[in-house]
C-alpha cells in the first residue's frame, strides 16, 4: 500500500489566485493532485534509500517513492549523474498526500511501515470540500458528511502508530483572502476543529493545522482567529510555508509572531524547495506555480535550533508539479526537469 503516491498540493501565493484548473489531492485527495500508479518490478541491482539518522531525522524515507523509482530508473538507463540528483530528493522523507480512495489502507500502509523501519509517518490530509477554490488542486470531498467519514476512515488507519500530520493546506488561508466563499466559512471551521479533535484523540500523533505562508496573509495577525476558530489550541501547532518558496529565515520570524498570539503554539517549516527562495516580480502565478531558478532547501531534521520550531519538513513533494503552468504536467505529477533543476540548484 505504501509504494503507491498520490498526490499533492500547489500552494497559496500571496494574493487571490485567478486561474483555474485541475487536480490534486491532500492528503491529497480527491480530485486531483494525484499522481499515483502501479509500482515497478524492484531491480536487485540497485539499493533503496536508507532512513536517516533518527535523532537529526525521525521521519521515515519511503523506499517505493516516485524519486526512488525515478532514480533506480535513470541509473538502468545509464544516467548516473541524473539518478545522483534524484537521489537527493530520494533519500530524504517526504511526506505521504493521503489520497480520496482507501484512506485507512493509506494511513495504515504508510504507519506500519514506518512503525517498522522505526520511524515516525509524515502524512498530509488534503481533502476538505471547496478545495483550492477551484484552481489547480481542485476537489475535495463532497460536503461535509463525506469529509467526516473519509477522515474517520484516515484516523482508523493511523491507529496507535506515529504519525505527524500536516492538515488541510490552505484551508485556513484561503478563508481569510476572501478566495473561499464566505457561505462555506462556519463548516470549514468545524470540519477543522472536529479534525483536530479525532487526530489528538490518537495516542501517536502530532497535528499542525497550515497557517500559510509570509508572503500570503500579511501581517500575520490576520491568521491568528482563523487559527483559534479551527482548533489551534488542541493542536500540537500550525505549518508554514507548504509547497512554497519563502525562506525558512522569513518563515521563522512570521511563525514567531503568530505564535505569540496563539498561545506560543509550536510550529513546522517546509523546507521542501525554498533553496534558493521565492522568485520575486512579475504575476503572482510566477512566483507560485513551477518558478524557474528554485532549489532545495534544507533536509527535514527535527534540530532546528529554534525552541519554537519543531521541525524543518519537505511537505511539497520535490520534483512534482504544482499545476499545468510553465510546460509542467498536472499538479502532483513527476515532472524530471523540474526534479533535476531543484537537486542541480541545491546547495
Amino acid at each position: 500500500m505504501y509504494g503507491s503516491n498520490t498526490g499533492h498540493t500547489r500552494r497559496g501565493t500571496g494574493a487571490l489566485a485567478r486561474t483555474g484548473a485541475v487536480g490534486v489531492l491532500l492528503l491529497l485527495a480527491v480530485s486531483g493532485c494525484s499522481s499515483s500508479g502501479d509500482s515497478p518490478k524492484k531491480d536487485a541491482s540497485v539499493q533503496p534509500p536508507s532512513q536517516q539518522p533518527k535523532g537529526r531525522s525521525p521521519f521515515w524515507v519511503n523506499p517505493d517513492g516516485t524519486a526512488a523509482k525515478e532514480a533506480a530508473r535513470l541509473r538502468r538507463s545509464g544516467k548516473q549523474d541524473d539518478a545522483e540528483l534524484i537521489q537527493k530528493i530520494a533519500g530524504q522523507p517526504v511526506a505521504e498526500w493521503v489520497g480520496i480512495d482507501d484512506p485507512e489502507g493509506q494511513t495504515r500502509g504508510f504507519t506500519e511501515a514506518a512503525a517498522k523501519a522505526d520511524r515516525d509517518a509524515l502524512l498530509v490530509l488534503y481533502n476538505i470540500p471547496h478545495r483550492d477554490c477551484g484552481q489547480y488542486s481542485q476537489g475535495g470531498a463532497s460536503d461535509g458528511d463525506a469529509y467526516r467519514a473519509w477522515l474517520d476512515r484516515a484516523v482508523r488507519g493511523i491507529g496507535d502508530r506515529s504519525a505527524t500530520v500536516v492538515l488541510e493546506p490552505d484551508a485556513l488561508p484561503h478563508m481569510e483572502d476572501g478566495c473561499t466563499p464566505q457561505e462555506y466559512h462556519e463548516e470549514r471551521f468545524a470540519l477543522l476543529k472536529e479534525a483536530v479533535g479525532k487526530l489528538k484523540a490518537l495516542p501517536r500523533t502530532k497535528v499542525y493545522l497550515d497557517a500559510g505562508n509570509p508572503s500570503w496573509v500579511t501581517p500575520a495577525d490576520r491568521m491568528a482567529e482563523p487559527l483559534r476558530r479551527a482548533g489551534i489550541g488542541q493542536a500540537d501547532g500550525f505549518a508554514l510555508n507548504v509547497a512554497n518558496f519563502q525562506s525558512t529565515d522569513d518563515s521563522k520570524d512570521y511563525g514567531h509572531r503568530l505564535s505569540r498570539l496563539v498561545g506560543g503554539k509550536h510550529f513546522v517549516v517546509d523546507t521542501s524547495r525554498n533553496g534558493n527562495g521565492p522568485l520575486t516580480g512579475g504575476d503572482h502565478e510566477k512566483a507560485w506555480c513551477n518558478p524557474s531558478g528554485r532549489a532545495l532547501g534544507e533536509p527535514p531534521t527535527t534540530r532546528t535550533g529554534d525552541a519554537r520550531v519543531d521541525a524543518f519538513l519537505w511537505i511539497k513533494r520535490p520534483g512534482e508539479s504544482d499545476g499545468a503552468c510553465k510546460g509542467g504536467p498536472g499538479a502532483g505529477q513527476w515532472w524530471e526537469t523540474y526534479a533535476l533543476e531543484l537537486a542541480r540548484n541545491s546547495r
